[in-house]
């Protein structure tokens, strides 16, 4: 299982990427990706959405099951890959590359609550 280092994670199997402009972007765990199997569905949330961290932001869907996609932070949805919409599967072949949707930090919101990616993998390990 593929868990890069220069990434951060939530419990919940979010991976968060921190851009160079202080944007955030958002997408699935291979391990995530690799538990549901072969994705057909994607509900991104609408740009301009506001979320605090935890809330549900998008929906996955696969041939197994659905899993909601929770906000990693308090912010504003400023982007979603709306490639996603046809090819849904690009997550199952590509987890760390095709992100779910770009956030802009709520002011004051912080990231104490994310993981490393050795903390990541001991979720991992544990399940």
């Amino acid at each position: 299982m593929n868990i890069p280092s220069d990434l951060q994670y939530t419990k919940s199997h979010e991976w968060i990427r921190r851009e160079s402009d202080g944007t955030l972007t958002i997408g699935i765990s291979d391990h995530a990706q690799e538990l549901l199997g072969d994705l057909v569905f994607i509900e991104l949330p609408a740009v301009g959405s506001e979320f605090t961290a935890g809330q549900e932001a998008a929906v996955v869907e696969s041939v197994k099951a659905a899993a909601d996609v929770y906000a990693p932070v308090d912010g504003t949805v400023i982007e979603i890959n709306e490639t996603l919409s046809d090819t849904p599967e690009l997550v199952n072949q590509q987890p760390y590359e095709a992100w779910l949707f770009r956030m802009q930090l709520a002011a004051g919101a912080e990231l104490n609550d994310l993981l490393d990616a050795d903390a990541y993998q001991q979720i991992v390990d544990a399940a």
